[in-house]
């Protein structure tokens, strides 16, 4: 009678192994993503002792990141799927070093180390401007966050394609909006270095681009500022 019940025990066992080896779909991809980033950011930080201490969920979602087949994807799941993979990357490599105060610290983390995103080999930086960027919408630059301070506060919730362009806007208007982010001073405005690096995404001068920032800002800046860029912060962007 034991016998029979152990082998009824590895039984369960194995199925249960074998459905967690199937993986997920690009539908469950998208719920635990926006679980994992509800449960891991705080305040527009990331608690990455948490997350080191209990890595199951995180390298889950950057296995189906690795061998997630895209064929079935239309554009905006694409993009969707894109802005998640960045931001659980640079997570995954934080933890992977991790305790560390700065990307910068870990050598390569942008340009060099390449990983497994849907079968291509890519760095975070190809990801970025050979994926992200191709879609033409600077608002993207708000929603991939580089695990540092000087970025845009990262979501407490996962990119959906049925919800993006309301988060992108979300996004866009909470970075635009932070005083630490657009430093008014009268008409004196300092912004962040993300608009030189990217100046092409938000137009070609100066007044383009403080119409853009304007689009989404409660208060507009001045139409003649004076523009000029603050020191990039690259501290980890971490909840204690």
């Amino acid at each position: 009678m034991i016998f029979i019940n152990m082998k009824k025990i590895l039984v369960l066992v194995l199925i249960i192994i074998t459905n967690q080896a199937i993986g997920m779909d690009k539908e469950q991809f998208f719920i635990q993503s926006d679980e994992f980033f509800h449960s891991n950011v705080d305040g527009g930080l990331v608690k990455y002792s948490k997350v080191k201490q209990n890595d199951v969920k995180i390298h889950e979602l950057v296995k189906y990141v690795n061998t997630a087949d895209l064929g079935s994807f239309d554009d905006t799941e694409k993009l969707a799927f894109y802005l998640n993979a960045y931001n659980l990357l640079v997570i995954n490599q934080i933890i992977d070093k991790y305790p560390v105060d700065s990307p910068m610290s870990i050598p390569g983390f942008f340009d060099n180390k390449k990983h497994s995103i849907a079968g291509e080999k890519l760095t975070l930086n190809d990801l970025e401007n050979k994926k992200v960027r191709t879609y033409k919408d600077p608002r993207i630059h708000f929603a991939l966050v580089c695990a540092a301070l000087g970025c845009p506060k990262i979501g407490d919730f996962g990119y959906r394609p049925d919800k993006l362009e309301e988060q992108l806007t979300q996004q866009a208007k909470l970075a635009l909006n932070d005083p630490n982010f657009i430093i008014v001073d009268g008409n004196k405005v300092k912004i962040s270095e993300i608009f030189k690096w990217y100046r092409q995404d938000f137009g070609k001068s100066d007044k383009d681009l403080i119409n853009f920032i304007n689009k989404y800002r409660e208060h507009p800046v001045p139409e003649k500022s004076k523009l000029g860029y603050y020191i990039y912060n690259w501290t980890l962007n971490e909840s204690k």
